[in-house]
């Protein structure tokens, strides 16, 4: 029900004007303009119903403070004896939505608060629609960006990002159609881990971002982004079907507020640098962002070519083959792919496919540690996998292929497809 606070100081005429329009909207009453900017500020009401000539504070002077105090318009009707078209029209001029002129009449009074407020819903639509994602009914980046932002000036809570992981992969296999059901169905999770006075958005493809009040315990953030990791991969199982083999994940970056600050651009790409961190350390997880996160492990505070290629190198290089994520794998081969093209090197890319989900893991350690440290693999799903070899032709996959075999016991090739293909 729609919430109208009356202002009058004739206690007759308060009670009269309230007796009217109660039978359809909630009410508030004030007999001072003081006293209405207290209970607006309490009420939040969302049309104010005054009379204009008041002892102390006049209807004008009221609505400007009440405007002036909430940054934005107030919805407001006047109601005057006054018969002169002057303060009719200075009425409308300071933003009143309507003007009525006493004595009131029951009739007349229930259409114009009726049409005022038929027309603020109207107003309200089309705000709410400008700031909402329309794909999944979030607030879209600009209006999350600006409510968050507000809400971290002066408030306790957790600033967090969320990413899927290797969803492109759903776009690329199976249409962007089932991908924007995985999306649709991921803004319904986060609203299961979020409370009605906490606001999430989506920032722009894959990305969310919530802000979570009175949240100060990384432990709730874990258990949190462990809940969507789970219920996420078992949705894409539903949608895309049970075979569905992409690691699909999600990873978060959070922050606390105000304890490492209250401004939002800080405070984002606080949660966005310990998203990488996240990212980096095997996705799938939440990492939050603390005094002892620095920023060593970005090249924004190198101090020179050296300390990048620290950054950048790998440490304790372990023997056989490079593993990657599949998405990193998709990286490296179009790296590769444009380098040979380029320089005329060969590359060659082999898929092995175990019919056996139970032996994959024993196979994917028999392949890393029977090819080279140049040569990099890749798991896609939990039973197939993907070999990069430079410079080999496909007689010498062959030779690979039964290298690796050579490990294995017989009856457990029998259960291994093999494909290659020389690219250049």
């Amino acid at each position: 029900m729609r919430k109208i606070l009356i202002v009058d100081d004739e206690k007759m005429m308060l009670l009269w004007t309230r007796r009217i329009l109660s039978s359809k909207y909630e009410i508030v009453t004030a007999m001072t303009g003081t006293e209405a900017i207290e209970i607006f500020q309490r009420e939040k009401p969302d049309l104010v119903l005054s009379d204009l000539m008041m002892p102390e504070m006049d209807g004008y002077e009221m609505h400007k403070i009440l405007e002036e105090k909430n940054s934005a318009p107030v919805p407001i009707i006047f109601m005057t004896a006054d018969e002169s078209d002057e303060s009719e029209s200075k009425g409308f001029e300071v933003g009143a939505v309507d003007y009525i002129r006493k004595p009131l009449r029951p009739d007349v009074l229930l259409k114009r608060v009726g049409n005022a407020i038929d027309h603020l819903d109207k107003i309200h639509g089309l705000e709410t629609a400008a700031a909402t994602d329309p794909l999944t009914k979030l607030l879209n980046k600009s209006a999350a960006q600006k409510e968050i932002g507000e809400l971290v000036q002066n408030s306790t809570g957790a600033l967090i990002i969320l990413d899927l992981d290797s969803f492109k992969l759903v776009n690329d296999i199976y249409g962007h159609s089932a991908g924007d059901k995985i999306l649709a169905n991921f803004a319904d999770l986060i609203r299961k881990i979020t409370r009605e006075n906490d606001l999430i958005g989506r920032i722009g493809g894959d990305e969310f971002i919530a802000y979570l009040h009175n949240v100060d315990d990384e432990k709730i953030l874990v258990t949190k982004t462990k809940f969507l990791n789970e219920q996420l991969l078992s949705a894409a199982k539903k949608i895309l079907g049970a075979d569905m083999s992409i690691p699909l994940g999600v990873s978060a970056g959070a922050v606390f507020v105000p304890d490492e600050g209250t401004e939002f651009v800080t405070l984002y790409k606080e949660a966005d640098s310990v998203l990488y961190d996240a990212k980096k350390q095997g996705k799938h997880s939440c990492a939050v962002y603390g005094k002892h996160h620095h920023a060593e492990n970005h090249l924004t505070n190198t101090d020179g070519i050296y300390q990048t290629r620290l950054i950048l190198g790998e440490r304790n290089i372990e023997p056989g083959a490079y593993f990657v994520d599949f998405n990193i794998f998709q990286h490296i081969y179009r790296l590769l792919s444009r380098m040979c093209d380029n320089y005329r090197k060969g590359l060659t890319l082999i898929q092995f496919t175990v019919a056996d989900e139970n032996f994959a893991e024993k196979f994917k350690d028999t392949l890393l540690h029977s090819l080279r440290k140049s040569d990099c693999v890749s798991q896609s799903g939990k039973n197939k996998f993907l070999v990069l070899l430079m410079e080999a032709t496909e007689e010498e996959s062959l030779i690979v292929r039964d290298r690796i075999f050579s490990k294995l016991e017989k009856n457990l090739t029998d259960k291994i497809s093999f494909e290659c293909e020389k690219i250049f």
